[in-house]
């Protein structure tokens, strides 16, 4: 159920943005979370991101399926799918947001543009309102756009059992970079 809203969500979103033709998307962007503690760090990466941006509008999407994320131990994977974001369950996380002040960014000429983006991060079950910070770099063929910030598990009903409390942060560190190109 959670599933077929979120597609639907995604196809009517990506609709929308298509009717304009600022449009610029990817499929294979980069999301690596990381978190470290003294007895052990673990990282992980998803290759699978699908997101697009309006650069008339700001508003800017992403997708990604949990099961994705590549992990260097098997078992980390299946222990993160399995007991901590249920990807059974909820297979994908979405953030859909703006960024702000879009009409400051020149997008017809190459530079660098420190951004704010705003929205609602849903992991699980659960939605929360971000505000986060990240770079756009305009080039002539594409648009990169990279953020890196703080997301605490217990925020998002990600609970952690006992036995491997030690070994994951209580905050987790996610870097996006996605290469987003026009439509």
């Amino acid at each position: 159920m959670m599933y077929n809203r979120l597609l639907t969500t995604i196809l009517l979103i990506g609709l929308h943005l298509a009717a304009i033709s600022q449009v610029h998307l990817t499929r294979n962007g980069t999301i690596r979370f990381f978190s470290e503690t003294p007895l052990e760090n673990i990282e992980a990466v998803n290759r699978q991101v699908m997101s697009a941006l309006n650069t008339e509008t700001g508003e800017f999407v992403f997708r990604l399926p949990m099961r994705s994320f590549a992990f260097d131990k098997a078992l980390m994977q299946e222990h993160f799918n399995d007991n901590f974001v249920e990807s059974h369950t909820y297979p994908n996380a979405m953030f859909q947001g703006q960024i702000l002040d879009i009409e400051s960014i020149d997008f017809s000429s190459t530079g660098e543009f420190n951004v704010v983006v705003q929205g609602e991060l849903t992991i699980k079950d659960v939605t929360k309102t971000i505000r986060e910070t990240g770079v756009l770099n305009i080039h002539e063929d594409h648009i990169r756009a990279q953020s890196v910030f703080i997301v605490e598990p217990g925020a998002y009903n990600i609970r952690i059992p006992t036995r491997y409390a030690r070994n994951i942060a209580g905050e987790i560190e996610v870097s996006v970079d996605v290469v987003l190109r026009p439509q």
